[in-house]
């Protein structure tokens, strides 16, 4: 009889889970091969409850940060929800200038405000960016680029792939790259070099194909390494291997854990 072959294991480093059903959406993650999860808050009250789930899950942790949806509410109270031992990054910041739902100005304080406090505190910071690559650019670049940087949800193309890289920044790959439009996300995947990619579901959001236009769940994670082991041309296990060890580097996993 046929041994099943192993489950690769994978670690989706951007979900956003809610208290009440995340126990159920990590056991089935869990199943799937997903070991360890990065929940992410958008403002101070989904923060907090990141940070509750964080504490009642074991694979779980979390971020806490202002997107720029919730920009015109400002950053107060951030840096409290930075000290906990079960919050792994800053974020997730940056610009929206598809919405502008918070005004551009409000905006840039924010984010520049979690840039500083990524750079004061030595801690990833992780970025949402959405037609407004420059701008991004120009405010990590007059702020100072933390060491650990992430562009999550990457949706440029290998132009902004390579000033990410040169930046010292992470691409995260969410499940977009499978979407028959994508095309300029695949190019740059293939010309960013392995070490330099993460693997998420940005999950309750953006599910990959077959899934798209269902409910995402990060047990979908595995659907998007491995579109990525494709067009990077390795095993899926090597890139499940590789996202992992990035990831956990990233974060801090391995000493926390240890």
């Amino acid at each position: 009889m046929t041994e099943p072959a192993p489950v690769s294991e994978w670690i989706d480093n951007h979900c956003h889970l809610d208290l009440e059903h995340a126990a159920e959406v990590v056991a089935e993650a869990k199943a799937g091969g997903v070991t360890r999860l990065i929940t992410v808050g958008c403002d101070l009250a989904s923060s907090t409850e990141c940070i509750a789930v964080a504490e009642q899950i074991p694979e779980v942790w979390a971020t806490a940060g202002v997107h720029p949806h919730e920009a015109q509410y400002g950053t107060e109270g951030l840096a409290a929800l930075l000290d906990h031992p079960k919050v792994v990054a800053v974020g997730e910041a940056g610009f929206d200038f598809h919405y502008d739902h918070s005004p551009r100005e409000q905006q840039r304080t924010a984010f520049a405000a979690q840039i500083e406090l990524a750079n004061a505190l030595d801690m990833p910071l992780v970025i949402h960016t959405r037609d407004a690559w420059q701008e991004t650019f120009e405010l990590l670049d007059a702020e100072g680029v933390p060491a650990r940087t992430v562009f999550h949800c990457f949706t440029g193309g290998a132009d902004e792939a390579v000033a990410c890289i040169e930046r010292g920044a992470m691409l995260s790959i969410s499940g977009i790259v499978t979407f028959k439009s994508a095309t300029d996300i695949r190019e740059a995947v293939e010309t960013t070099p392995i070490d330099r990619l993460m693997v998420e579901t940005d999950s309750p959001y953006l599910a990959p194909v077959p899934h798209r236009g269902r409910q995402n769940q990060p047990a979908f994670v595995s659907l998007v390494g491995a579109r990525v082991a494709e067009l990077k041309g390795v095993a899926v296990a090597e890139m499940a291997a590789a996202t992992s060890a990035t990831a956990s580097q990233f974060y801090g996993l391995r000493d926390l854990l240890s």
